[in-house]
């Protein structure tokens, strides 16, 4: 198969191309020619006014509920979403039924995903069934393909346990995600604790839950020597600690979610459901600081943490509804419109440069001689979010209906174009 892309905008730091408009020619999965004409016969031609590409995007934390919830996901479907949000490689969590704790459940993902759209990466539990008592078959998935381990949505409590699998990663240089959150901190609380909790007359769940894990980890990881990599922070504090530590230390890094740097507390005062996230939507001032510690470097990537629901999950009290949204289809948009002084530079490398360097996987480097793997997009073009035009089996977002900036435009990977 022969695919001609014109006059695209390389954006890509490690390339010899970078900034430049150029044509790219595609021949069996390998990028033969970069030139700024390219006149050839070729099976596919892509000519499309603004049209930006850069090395393949990276979510490092989705959900795609299969083996056991698949009418919220199953990998064929998140897959699809993951395409049509420029993904061209994803990360799973291994909280499904049952867990990915060992090393025939890292094969069943692996075998299963093979042919799809999208190159997805296990992420292999820290402990047996993600229940925090007694620690999984790293090592034996590792081997099979596990690219990271996690308990995913259930935060490591035991910092006897978490410090055990800091040191047992170090044998293959591994990288643990956690999300950080003192579930004894107030586990009734629905949203951020504050003002706008006691006037919505919801119980809340105070900043200092996040903050005091992130410093406990961080603390964790040093002791250990270990690579941490801390997700969905959404805190001032929280941000402030990484800031010092990640002076000093290396082996940290972390990911905010596009939703975070979007929407804030205030947004819940008509008790959107599938505004029910955790960690929660905080303030205004909190969102703003995340936004800035994207600006400056200090939170490596984004995470989708998309995580789908049926409808009768999320249409009921907000008290019973169950946390989270989905958010691979948006979370280009969202930064895009919620960051909008972000360079293409940075967004390409909060997307895909950092989180190939930080998880090992490749480059993915827009050179000739390179095999292609390739996202497109137009960094300016404004679109509606429509429910009948997302791919995820769930439809749980707070961006339906909304127009936001930055459209993807379709990927390349695996020798073959999916155009959204």
């Amino acid at each position: 198969m022969k695919l001609l892309i014109k006059q695209a905008r390389i954006v890509d730091p490690a390339s010899p191309h970078h900034g430049q408009v150029a044509d790219l020619l595609i021949e069996n999965g390998i990028l033969t020619t970069l030139s700024n004409k390219i006149s050839v016969k070729a099976d596919q031609e892509i000519t499309i006014p603004g049209l930006h590409v850069s090395p393949g995007w990276v979510d490092c934390f989705a959900h795609f509920a299969d083996p056991g919830y698949e009418q919220k996901e199953t990998l064929e479907t998140g897959a699809a979403a993951a395409a049509a949000g420029g993904f061209t490689d994803v990360m799973i969590v291994p909280n499904t039924s049952p867990a990915l704790h060992n090393k025939a459940s890292v094969e069943y993902i692996l075998h299963k995903a093979r042919t799809l759209a999208v190159n997805i990466h296990p992420i292999g539990s820290v402990t047996r069934d993600t229940e925090g008592k007694e620690l999984a078959e790293m090592y034996d998935m590792k081997n099979n393909g596990a690219i990271a381990f996690s308990d995913g949505l259930n935060s490591i409590q035991s910092a006897g346990l978490l410090i055990k699998a800091l040191q047992y990663i170090k044998a293959f240089d591994g990288v643990l995600i956690q999300l950080p959150d003192d579930k004894s901190i107030n586990p009734q609380g629905l949203i951020n604790e504050g003002i706008l909790s006691t006037q919505l007359g919801l119980p809340g769940k105070p900043s200092i839950a996040e903050e005091l894990m992130v410093r406990r980890d961080i603390a964790l990881n040093e002791y250990a020597a270990s690579k941490l990599h801390l997700t969905a922070i959404s805190t001032t504090g929280s941000i402030e600690q990484l800031k010092k530590t990640k002076k000093e230390k290396s082996g940290l890094s972390c990911s905010a979610t596009p939703y975070h740097l979007f929407f804030c507390e205030e947004d819940l005062t008509d008790y959107n459901t599938n505004l029910k996230v955790n960690p929660p939507l905080r303030t205004k001032n909190d969102r703003e600081a995340l936004r800035e510690a994207v600006r400056t470097g200090v939170i490596d990537c984004l995470a989708s943490h998309h995580l789908p629901h049926e409808k009768d999950a999320k249409v009921v009290e907000f008290e019973y509804a169950q946390h989270g949204m989905i958010g691979l289809e948006t979370a280009f948009a969202a930064l895009r419109t919620s960051v909008e002084d972000l360079s293409c530079e940075q967004i390409v490398t909060l997307m895909s440069i950092n989180p190939r360097k930080i998880f090992g996987l490749s480059a993915a480097t827009i050179a000739e001689g390179q095999s292609a793997c390739l996202t497109f997009f137009d960094p300016d073009a404004k679109w509606t979010v429509n429910s009948e035009t997302l791919r995820s089996r769930s439809h749980n977002s707070p961006f339906i209906g909304k127009t936001l900036r930055g459209k993807v435009v379709g990927i390349f990977t695996k020798n073959a174009l999916t155009l959204v």
